[in-house]
Order: C-alpha cells, then structure tokens, then sequence
C-alpha cells in the first residue's frame, strides 16, 4: 500500500506549496472566505497556483461562491454542505482508481479530513465498517456515530492541534482501526476531553436567550473548553447558538435547521450553519441575526 507524505490545514492556514513534495490531493479544506483577514484571493488561490500542475485533485463539500469557477476543470471535484455532509463518501474506489495515489494528501485537521484521507490511501474503501456514516453524523451532528467514530473525534477536540496525534490516527485507520498501541494512545487522547466538556457545561450556564439566539461571552474563562460542545448545549436553548471571546464569535445552527448563516451575514463560503468572524464583528452578527432574536 502507498502511503504518501500527509500534510494538515485549514481554509485560513494552508501550508506553503513548495512545503509539499511532488502531486498533491486536498481533501475536506473549503475554500477560504472573508474572515479575520483570510479570503479566496488572499489565502486559497495563491495555494492553487502555487502547486500548479502538481494539484492532482481537490475534494470538498463546503459552500462557496466560487465553485462555480472550477465547475469544468476535472482537478476539482466540488460540491455543498446539502449534498454531502461529510467528505469520505466522496472518496470512492472508482475515483482512487481515477487519479491515482498522489505524492502528499494534505487534508482538514478534523475527524471528517483524517477518514477522508485514509480513505483515499485505502483506494476508496472505509477504514472500518461504517466510517463514512461516522463521519456525517460527525460533521453534521446529526444521528449517532458509533463508539469508534466519537473516541477518535474527541481525541482530536481534545488536541486539536496534535499533529502528531493525527498523523497516528490517520495510520491506525489505514491499517483498518485495528492496531491495539495506537487505539491506546487515541483512548488516552479522549480522555483528555471530559475535562473540557465540564468547563463548557458551566460555561452554558450563563447564555443570554433572547427569541431564537443564545449567546455566551467565554473571554473571562481561564480553564480549556470544547467549543464545539458548547455551541451544542446553546442549541438545545435556542435555533442559533453564538460563543465569542477576545477573539472570535461562533455562531451555529444545528445541520437540518434550514438556517443558512452564510447568506444571513453575507460570507461567500464555508459551512452554512457554522461561521466564524473577527470580535470586531460581535454588533454586525447580532444585528444580522436580529429578526431572530426577535422572535419568541
């Protein structure tokens, strides 16, 4: 089996293209939108030209503006957050077979990223049985991933910054999630998560509802929280939940609500019921989701 060079990045932090040896598939990374001084024209397609012809393939189900440019070139294969939730259902043997092992995979750094590139390694096929179900209801938070499919996402909310945790559950999923010492390290790396998930239960004590937002202000809080869990539990007190700090505001919206962010605060892509802007930004979310809070 080839295994090629395994490189991570985000729509706002792609690594540098001479980085990467040799072909390159990207897999699960959207398109960069006008977020916190990231965009399209200032992040992504200086990476698409700077690989050049060594972009063999790129993979994505995010929204975005401009799919419609790469429509007819064949090295991009591009669709919404409606038509697949997740990204390794996108990977099918037929198109492994298509475009051939690349050189480097560089991949998002989420669980949906890991099991679409150890998917594309496998030759299309799934690291275990019902991995691609695992990640849909991961990426969607929708249904109910199996006990496999949560112990590796929490690993990585956990670290998310361990790229040497990925790289070991990237390989732990190539050999088909059977390897004893690497589900031991991963166990260890979940654990770490409870903590994290007790903090952002306390946190959601104190959301502010107002009609159908809640919103939380997280920039007093010294310990680690797990973000994602925290937006979960503001959803079960209003349809759009916002977390923001210093930093960032986070807004979400659970996957089936119809409620589309993107085009309520005018972002050209991403996922449409998660969106992060800049702090300076916290009065132009308010006001965009205001018939929302309006509402009771």
């Amino acid at each position: 089996m080839v295994t090629p060079d395994l490189a991570y990045g985000t729509p706002r932090k792609l690594p540098k293209p001479k980085s990467l040896d040799g072909s390159v598939v990207v897999l699960d990374i959207a398109f960069a939108t006008e977020v916190g001084g990231a965009s399209f024209n200032k992040v992504t397609r200086p990476f698409i030209e700077g690989l050049g012809d060594r972009l063999l393939l790129w993979v994505d189900h995010h929204d975005h503006d401009l799919h419609v440019q790469y429509e007819e070139n064949p090295r991009f294969f591009l669709r919404s957050k409606a038509q697949h939730g997740a990204c390794p259902e996108m990977i099918t043997e037929e198109l492994v077979e298509q475009y051939g092992q690349p050189d480097t995979i560089c991949c998002h750094v989420d669980f949906d990223g890991l099991c679409a590139a150890a998917k594309w390694i496998r030759g299309g096929k799934e690291p275990y049985a019902g991995a691609d179900h695992d990640a849909w209801a991961i990426d969607t938070r929708l249904g109910k991933a199996s006990e496999q499919g949560m112990l590796l996402d929490r690993a990585l909310r956990a670290h998310p910054r361990d790229n040497s945790l990925k790289d070991v559950i990237v390989d732990y999923l190539v050999h088909g999630a059977e390897d004893r010492v690497s589900f031991r390290t991963i166990e260890e790396a979940a654990t770490d998560l409870a903590a994290m998930e007790k903090q952002s239960e306390a946190l959601a004590q104190r959301y502010q509802i107002s009609g159908e937002v809640a919103v939380v202000d997280t920039t007093q809080s010294n310990l680690p929280y797990d973000k994602t869990w925290l937006l979960l539990l503001g959803q079960q007190k209003a349809a759009i939940s916002i977390v923001y700090d210093a930093h960032t505001v986070t807004a979400a919206a659970r996957f089936d609500s119809g409620i589309n962010l993107l085009r309520l605060l005018g972002l050209s892509g991403g996922m449409p019921t998660r969106v992060s802007v800049s702090r300076q930004q916290l009065q132009d979310v308010l006001d965009a989701l205001d018939p929302y809070r309006k509402k009771v």
